[in-house]
């Protein structure tokens, strides 16, 4: 049933939408992760730009609070459900554009605070003979776009599957990098409550693969832990 060719993550992005967003939906139950956005800065009457915003997971989650969020995405794909999360929301304080993360079409100075969740870091992974340049000019490009004195705030994995957090190898560059340029950091837990075992196999298959989807159905895990890294940076 399984032996056919899994869709690499890159591929999902650009063309699985919908069951993206169905995993998603069942990620972070707990309500970590904007708790510990509202540790880092206050959210109301700020501006925001979500980079790699997917299907919404965090523009969405903000939205509710900010003045206005702007998302940015490579895939339109994934833009496509983001907007439809949000005009199904009724929420009117919101863009969603395709641009790539050190190009960003939006004025110099414009936003109080950017946030990416699980995104970044493909820059490094994607470019791994260039990713020290690459992540300088995102970097210059943060500098840009914010104001004085905003904050930078990624979340980035340290382990689906895991209850205490490891660094994962195809990030070994990158989690050094925001070390080296002064990046604070914490971990939560963003653990993945699914409505049935067969769900849980299913969708933590479909993007994680046979090795994680194999570990939820021996360990029964309806409930799928999760260790998420946030870093974050005074511009």
């Amino acid at each position: 049933m399984y032996n056919c060719r899994m869709p690499t993550q890159e591929e999902i992005y650009k063309t699985e939408g919908d069951k993206y967003e169905a995993l998603i939906a069942r990620e972070d139950h707990q309500g970590n992760i904007l708790k510990s956005l509202r540790e880092i800065t206050p959210l109301e009457k700020r501006i925001v730009l979500d980079l790699g915003a997917g299907t919404g997971r965090l523009a969405c989650l903000l939205a509710p609070y900010v003045t206005r969020v702007h998302a940015f995405d490579i895939s339109d794909e994934m833009l496509r459900v983001c907007r439809a999360k949000f005009t199904a929301a009724g929420q009117t304080n919101w863009q969603a554009d395709v641009a790539d993360h050190r190009k960003l079409p939006v004025a110099d100075a414009v936003a109080d605070l950017a946030v990416s969740g699980w995104s970044v870091s493909y820059l490094a992974v994607w470019n791994p003979d260039t990713w020290r340049e690459e992540l300088e000019n995102w970097m210059n490009e943060m500098r840009r776009v914010l104001k004085p004195g905003s904050f930078i705030v990624l979340f980035e994995s340290l382990g689906t599957g895991n209850e205490a957090p490891i660094k994962l190898d195809h990030l070994k560059d990158f989690y050094p990098w925001l070390d080296e340029k002064g990046f604070q950091f914490k971990w939560i837990r963003t653990d993945y409550q699914f409505k049935s075992l067969a769900e849980a196999e299913e969708l933590s298959r479909f993007f994680f693969g046979d090795e994680l989807g194999n570990k939820v159905v021996e360990k029964h895990w309806v409930i799928l832990p999760e260790c998420t890294g946030v870093w974050w940076l005074k511009t």
